[in-house]
């Protein structure tokens, strides 16, 4: 989060969700970091569909059929550097949205997404 508050088009709000801390861009929600390691990610439904099947490979994305949030896992550099990556796309399709498209809804995937530790998943 210290990282992204140093951009420019971002600022520090309250998460819609309630908890949590979140940044916005002047438009739209765009970040909700629930926890250290567990982060929101707000692409528009459009980003979301044109990368699903690069998102769907990533062991540190979840995704919620229908919702125009990403889970991000953070274990890691690497899915920081991800995050990051992932925030450009999100200002970029906030930004290219039509005007006159509404707005997502506030409800990011919190409480809809059940993140497990690494080894639950090994043990299966």
């Amino acid at each position: 989060m210290e990282r992204l508050l140093t951009w420019p088009d971002l600022s520090a709000c309250s998460p819609g969700c309630g908890t949590g801390q979140a940044l916005r861009t002047a438009r739209d929600e765009i970040v909700h970091f629930h926890s250290a390691r567990d982060v929101d990610l707000h692409l528009t439904q459009r980003a979301v569909q044109r990368l699903h099947y690069d998102l769907g490979g990533s062991s540190a994305i979840q995704l919620v059929p229908g919702s125009s949030w990403v889970t991000v896992h953070l274990d890691c550099s690497t899915d920081v550097d991800l995050l990051l990556s992932l925030v450009s796309v999100a200002l970029k399709a906030h930004q290219n949205r039509p005007p006159s498209a509404l707005p997502a809804p506030a409800g990011c995937n919190f409480h809809r997404v059940t993140v497990l530790p690494p080894n639950a998943v090994a043990g299966r």
